[in-house]
C-alpha cells in the first residue's frame, strides 16, 4: 500500500511539470549529441556552426548542455526542454536525427540541431 501511494505520489509530481500545451503522443529523441548550426550562404560555408547551442540527449528525457543537465518533453514532433539551461527553448523535430528551433526571432530563428551520434564524455 505504502508502495503504490508512493508511486501515485511520483506519478502526481510528474504531471504537474508536465506544460497544459503538451497533447499527443509522448515520446523520446534518440540519445547523442546534437550539433547545431545556421545556415550559410553561397559566398561562404554551407552552415555556421553554433557550439554554444549544441546538447547531448543522455537518456529517456534527459539532457546536457553547456551550463548544465535538464529535461525536455517530446509529443508528437515538438520538442520543448522543461528544466535546465535549456528551459524553454522549442523545436520541431524535421526527421529522425533533425530538429529545427522555433521560438527564436532574427538571425537565429533559423538554427537547426542535428544528431551525430553518442554524447561526448
Amino acid at each position: 500500500m505504502v508502495a503504490r501511494t508512493l508511486s501515485l505520489a511520483a506519478s502526481a509530481a510528474l504531471l504537474a511539470h508536465v506544460p497544459a500545451h503538451a497533447e499527443g503522443r509522448l515520446g523520446t529523441l534518440p540519445q547523442g549529441r546534437y550539433l547545431c548550426e545556421l545556415p550559410g550562404d553561397a559566398t561562404g560555408p554551407a552552415s555556421i556552426p553554433v557550439p554554444s547551442a549544441w546538447f547531448d540527449i543522455v537518456n529517456a528525457s534527459s539532457y546536457r548542455a553547456e551550463g548544465g543537465a535538464g529535461t525536455y518533453l517530446l509529443t508528437e514532433k515538438t520538442v520543448v526542454f522543461t528544466r535546465g539551461p535549456m528551459k524553454g527553448a522549442r523545436f520541431v523535430r524535421t526527421g529522425q536525427r533533425a530538429l529545427e528551433r522555433t521560438d527564436l526571432t532574427g538571425k537565429m530563428a533559423d538554427l537547426r540541431c542535428v544528431r551525430t551520434g553518442r554524447s561526448a564524455s
